[in-house]
């Protein structure tokens, strides 16, 4: 599917985005090129994590665009329609979200999806006890916010299924209790801190969204996960169980009171395939592109 073409000389304004940090490199690629071609007014983009993204696009209404690493929640939505908002969803790519360590980690190259849970877990203190051969030195751990989208993703596939509730399912609250309390944990929504503190120790591990490893791989490895890497194929197929959808999200009445809002979307959705690889993440399959792209079209009727 084909939008409309869009001429961003033809448009000014402001338009206002907050919200996912694994977006926003992407974000901001767009946002330049958009600018590039004659877009005049000004576009802010806030990287301040999926969860507070939401906030202040459903429930104080700042913001024009949410960026967010995971789908939107009930809650979310309810709080947006409090203050009129219907939140319109465009997947706009796919993340591998990768788990590193430093290149100086010389016994960590793969990982099972269970051990990596015991890694982050309150249970483990030491290397040693995840595998008894790994070295008897404390886990460092490394990991986005409690606002993050990252967060959020890892504790509903790595933590969860480690905690299961009486009924044997996943339990999110305490998969998300157990790696708040485990010992030697920083916090950063700021991926760059995560990357520097992996890289500060060989006994450091942390995660976070392909293309912050991509910018930093010089100093990083990525480990595979129940032996399958991060990469574009595996992310696509599904294969690489810590893939993931890329969105951003409005309102149709903001794409239809600020015209630049919409056609800056129109512009996000029409071209990001063509920067997305060189972000470090991997492009929507043609179908969920012409999904968001017909969403954007039944939104500016």
């Amino acid at each position: 599917m084909i939008l409309p073409e869009v001429d961003p000389a033809a448009f000014s304004g402001n338009i206002v985005a907050a919200g996912s940090s694994t977006v926003y490199p992407l974000a901001e690629v767009m946002a330049d090129r958009f600018a590039d071609e004659g877009f005049a007014g000004q576009i802010t983009i806030d990287s301040i994590g999926s969860g507070a993204g939401f906030e202040r696009f459903c429930k104080t209404g700042e913001t024009d665009i949410a960026n967010a690493s995971r789908a939107i929640k009930s809650s979310e939505v309810e709080s947006c329609a409090a203050i009129g908002r219907t939140p319109i969803e465009f997947l706009v790519g796919i993340d591998a979200l990768a788990v590193v360590v430093s290149t100086e980690n010389d016994f960590l190259t793969d990982v099972t999806l269970e051990e990596l849970g015991k890694i982050y877990s309150s249970t483990a203190v030491k290397w040693s006890d995840v595998r008894p051969e790994w070295p008897n030195e404390d886990i460092l751990r490394f990991s986005p916010g409690t606002d993050s989208g990252t967060f959020d993703f890892f504790v509903e596939v790595v933590m969860g299924p480690l905690n299961k509730n009486a009924e044997g399912k996943a339990d999110l609250e305490a998969g998300e209790k157990d790696i708040l309390d485990a010992a030697n944990l920083q916090l950063s929504e700021d991926d760059n801190v995560l990357v520097q503190g992996v890289e500060g120790s060989k006994y450091a591990i942390g995660y976070f969204g392909f293309a912050y490893y991509v910018e930093n791989q010089g100093n990083l490895k990525a480990i595979s996960v129940d032996g399958v890497a991060p990469a574009a194929e595996t992310a696509e197929s599904g294969e690489y169980i810590l893939a993931r959808p890329l969105f951003i999200y409005s309102d149709a009445t903001i794409l239809n009171e600020k015209p630049q809002v919409g056609a800056f979307i129109n512009f996000f959705l029409t071209y990001v395939s063509e920067e997305i690889n060189a972000v470090g993440y991997f492009p929507a399959s043609q179908d969920k592109l012409d999904g968001a792209r017909q969403a954007l079209l039944n939104a500016m009727k």
